[in-house]
């Protein structure tokens, strides 16, 4: 693991979904209980392989099919996330660590930014209860027409409300998606691997693998540029 954030790094970008929170358990099952309800076939483990780090649309796609028109992509997209956020609420858990590494982070003086595949709705429910002391200075969600991971253009513009050079961004991700698009918008990544193993999210790019954020914070990872 590299000791500290490279020299030049200015901006910090974090996923959101098992990046922050626990989350990924609830989407699993709200995936689950969808599949289910609309009689998808396709095994929970394949569904988040293809899914996790897409945008809504592009989920509902996967699993109905390209053609499947954006209005009813939007709505079956809404009905899921609302089941995870029933299943999740109750069950809250931030990864642990989080708080404290953003805490540092802050105190350093980074810029720090979210880029989400997820929507409006789970952006609000997820920092809401979070309760940074700070919220991030800017926000990149997954209904605001840009193209999911792996595809870079999430990252990129949280580069670009934030005000900071790509090259000058470390992203923070616990997905394959996620860290490919990393790579893809020019910027080193973090895997925090608590839903996918270190071999998943692996890359010359990668500058640490972690469980959870204590070991970041611990070794002070965050202090000073």
């Amino acid at each position: 693991m590299s000791a500290r954030l490279p020299a030049g790094t200015t901006a910090l970008v974090f996923d959101m979904d098992g990046t922050l929170v626990d989350s990924m358990p609830a989407h699993a099952r709200s995936w689950e209980a969808f599949a289910a309800r609309h009689g998808v076939t396709m095994p929970v483990d394949e569904i988040l392989r293809r899914t996790t780090g897409r945008n809504g649309v592009e989920c509902m796609r996967e699993l109905f099919g390209p053609q499947l028109p954006e209005r009813e992509a939007l709505a079956l997209i809404g009905e899921k996330e609302a089941l995870y956020r029933d299943l999740f609420g109750p069950a809250f858990r931030p990864v642990p660590g989080v708080h404290e590494a953003i805490a540092q982070a802050r105190a350093a003086g980074y810029a720090v930014a979210v880029a989400t595949a997820g929507d409006r709705h789970n952006i609000a429910f997820t920092l809401g209860r979070l309760a940074l002391p700070q919220p991030p200075d800017a926000i990149v969600g997954g209904d605001e027409g840009l193209p999911g991971k792996p595809a870079p253009d999430l990252f990129l513009e949280a580069a670009r409300r934030l005000g900071h050079a790509p090259q000058r961004c470390v992203v923070f991700e616990d997905a394959p998606y996620g860290i490919e698009a990393a790579r893809r918008a020019g910027m080193a990544a973090v895997a925090v691997c608590t839903t996918h193993g270190p071999a998943e999210l692996a890359g010359p790019h990668v500058l640490a693998q972690v469980p959870d954020w204590r070991p970041l914070v611990a070794a002070g990872f965050f202090a000073g540029h």
